[in-house]
């Protein structure tokens, strides 16, 4: 039996994360959470890491597919802040930035890790941005870089 798996080694290869400025006191947070962890797995994150700002969640599918298309990135990492409100605008947001990240991943063949949140509460978000739940950034950006090199050891 022969084990593919992907290599938690970012050395060379180029990310792109996609950032919403709403909630940006959480989102923030995320970004400063993936950058640390592409650094820490060997990320030349001056050369080799952009950071795309959009307005809110919803435009990130747009942003992930131009990125995806362009063929400049090994992985691209999105993250956001959505936290339920009193109407069902919740729902459509987290569902339609959630479809877009998925088709731009499986549209172009990049990888794409979603690191949106998507809270009850505020301080949910905050738990899931650095605080007792650890900082899904983070992760985003280490499901990125496994990916990546699964893709290329897959290719």
């Amino acid at each position: 039996m022969r084990v593919i798996e992907g290599k938690l080694d970012a050395t060379g290869m180029r990310f792109g994360i996609i950032a919403s400025r709403f909630n940006n006191f959480i989102t923030e947070r995320l970004v400063q959470g993936a950058v640390d962890g592409l650094r820490r797995h060997g990320a030349d994150v001056d050369e080799n890491v952009d950071v795309a700002w959009v307005p809110g969640a919803f435009e990130i599918s747009f942003c992930a597919h131009k990125m995806a298309a362009s063929g400049r990135y090994d992985a691209l990492i999105c993250v956001g802040a959505v936290i339920r409100g009193d109407t069902p605008h919740f729902d459509y947001i987290c569902a339609e930035a959630s479809r877009g990240a998925g088709n731009a991943m499986n549209q172009h063949g990049v990888p794409v890790a979603f690191g949106l949140l998507t809270t009850n509460t505020v301080e949910q978000a905050v738990d899931r941005a650095g605080a007792k739940m650890g900082n899904k950034g983070f992760e985003a950006a280490v499901t990125a870089i496994e990916m990546a090199s699964l893709g290329k050891q897959l290719a």
